[in-house]
């Protein structure tokens, strides 16, 4: 009886060992040596990476500007003043027809689906239309209202990006009737132009950031486009509107929440 308890212990210890001999590590990577990680891992860490990259914004002076999404993705806000227009644009939005937003030679580097949206593609059967592009959300608003632009022919944008962030963009305008239910839509930022000559004046300009009501408040096209100047810094100062946020021109901030 002794040795057939004992034979059947040994069986019994040799079926474990063969049944743990089953249960192998991931295979190590052929370069590194390291244990493979697997595709879905993988998949989890790019969406993390994603989630930490902010959203950035280069103000190129007048009313130009570039956004660059946390996906990479380009776009283009009416192309005139400044630099920075190297990386391929994925999306250009014009404003209106003058020349001093509407510049669109000099994005010479687009993506093959460069999507462009003017003011005419914005006002389509004379509504203001909304584009929903998946990593931008583009919601086009009334602007105008003065002697030089008239609401008919004029935009402005505002802009929600895959982050939550949303940026309002006036274009030439003066105060709209469409302003205060803006103020639903608690923008986080919101560049009021302020020249004074061609638009309205800065006074004008912080009573319609009032009534917009966004968290920063950025005064631009703060003057006329003229012998290659596109930003006056002492001007820009005197807007002063709750949440004011200065930009200088060639300067590049993150967008936040």
């Amino acid at each position: 009886m002794k040795k057939v308890a004992a034979f059947i212990l040994t069986l019994s210890f040799v079926i474990l060992l063969a049944a743990c001999g089953n249960i192998r590590e991931p295979a190590p990577d052929s370069i590194t040596g390291e244990p493979a990680t697997t595709e879905k891992s993988n998949e989890i860490t790019e969406v993390s990476d994603m989630q930490n990259e902010k959203s950035k914004l280069l103000y190129m002076g007048h009313a130009s500007i570039r956004i660059t999404t946390p996906e990479g993705k380009v776009i283009y806000i009416d192309p005139y003043a400044g630099e920075g227009y190297g990386p391929a644009a994925d999306l250009i939005l014009v404003t209106h027809g003058h020349f001093d937003h509407n510049g669109l030679e000099k994005i010479k580097n687009r993506a093959d689906d460069c999507r462009i949206i003017t003011w005419e593609d914005a006002l389509k059967g004379g509504k203001h239309q909304t584009f929903d592009l998946g990593y931008v959300t583009v919601e086009a608003t009334e602007a105008g209202y003065n002697r030089n632009h008239d609401v008919s022919s004029c935009v402005g944008y505002i802009l929600t990006l895959y982050d939550g962030v949303s940026v309002y963009l006036s274009g030439d305008t003066s105060k709209t009737e469409q302003m205060p239910k803006l103020a639903e839509k608690k923008i986080d930022y919101a560049f009021f132009c302020c020249d004074g000559i061609y638009n309205m004046n800065i006074d004008e300009a912080v009573e319609c950031a009032r009534l917009v009501g966004a968290k920063h408040n950025i005064p631009y096209h703060v003057i006329a486009a003229q012998n290659g100047k596109y930003f006056d810094r002492a001007r820009a100062e005197q807007f002063n509107a709750p949440g004011k946020l200065i930009i200088n021109e060639n300067e590049e901030i993150e967008l936040t929440k």
